[in-house]
């Protein structure tokens, strides 16, 4: 079991006072078996007129706020204390139908996951692409399958960080041979719904403590990847940006068909259009196991922060 504190700062700086209008936090981790929350804080200035909670249609917890009067600027801070469950080597306990490429899901499945299914950028090329995992004849393994994809983008594209909005479409990012997480996400689910799996996407964290923070991909910011449904297993995490398969080191926010459906926080103001000056994101996250910090000076060298000032980060961060 580990421990870990998340605080998340987002600022929005204006030029000139100006009106704000309703913005919804998506920062809170999902709690669940592997994930429970020890303790939860979510400071904003100026100070909402009113703020509520609500769940979403995929059970994502979202904050909602609305303001009133004007200001020049916008502070959001979350600080999210957790226990974390994680297993070094995941189980796999496929049901035996789906431990060989291909297997179908059953009825009852395929009515849940047809969102999940359905293909949003539907090109050969990504197809093609997915099609050279698979073992020349006969039945592939279905967890070799999916980790000699995972193991494929994190080996064969280059890792950029990334502050224009959006993401690259699958095919761009084959073009291109480079992405951030969001990227590669998006690409790892188009590949595998090509060949009949279901995929979602994820936002959360991620903490590498050994990695080095100027290489370490999505180190200390909003992070994202994706998860597989396995008859059996259910969700799966693949993280193609850094070659996990599992939970270890993720922390998992939201999840959502589209990354559209996970932006950490979006909202809107009332002014000129060219009042928006910048935005500031910067994600802390410590290791608080008591086992894993020897002393102070150790605990603190496993803060890992990420600053930026352009407002593309206003999604997910990578």
């Amino acid at each position: 079991m580990r421990r870990f504190t998340v605080r998340h700062v987002t600022v929005y700086h204006y030029s000139e006072p100006v009106g704000l209008g309703e913005h919804r936090i998506m920062l809170r981790p999902r709690a669940s078996h592997d994930l429970r929350l020890i303790g939860t804080s979510l400071a904003i200035a100026p100070e909402p007129k009113g703020l509520h909670w609500v769940h979403d249609v995929f059970d994502n917890s979202i904050a909602v706020a609305t303001f009133s009067g004007q200001t020049s600027e916008l502070r959001f801070e979350s600080v999210v204390t957790l226990e974390h469950l994680e297993a070094a080597v995941p189980e796999y306990r496929l049901e035996p139908k789906a431990q060989t490429y291909p297997f179908d899901y059953s009825r009852d499945e395929r009515a849940h996951l047809a969102p999940g299914l359905k293909r949003r950028y539907p090109t050969e090329d990504v197809r093609q692409w997915a099609t050279r995992f698979l073992v020349a004849c006969g039945p592939t393994d279905t967890i070799s399958l999916l980790r000699s994809m995972t193991v494929g983008i994190n080996q064969q594209f280059d890792y950029r960080r990334r502050v224009e909005r959006g993401v690259q479409t699958p095919s761009e990012t084959l073009q291109r041979g480079h992405g951030s997480c969001r990227d590669f996400a998006v690409l790892m689910m188009e590949g595998v719904r090509a060949l009949g799996f279901a995929a979602r996407f994820v936002s959360g964290y991620i903490f590498l403590p050994e990695a080095d923070p100027n290489l370490a991909a999505g180190r200390g910011s909003t992070h994202a990847w994706l998860q597989v449904y396995l008859p059996g297993m259910g969700w799966v995490d693949f993280d193609p940006t850094n070659n996990i398969i599992g939970n270890r080191n993720l922390i998992r926010v939201a999840v959502g068909w589209e990354r559209a459906q996970v932006l950490p926080l979006w909202g809107t103001f009332i002014g000129r259009k060219g009042a928006f000056l910048s935005m500031e994101v910067a994600v802390n996250v410590l290791d608080e196991t008591p086992s894993s910090a020897s002393s102070t000076q150790a605990s603190q060298q496993q803060f890992q922060e990420f600053r930026s000032t352009d407002p593309a980060l206003a999604g997910l961060g990578q």
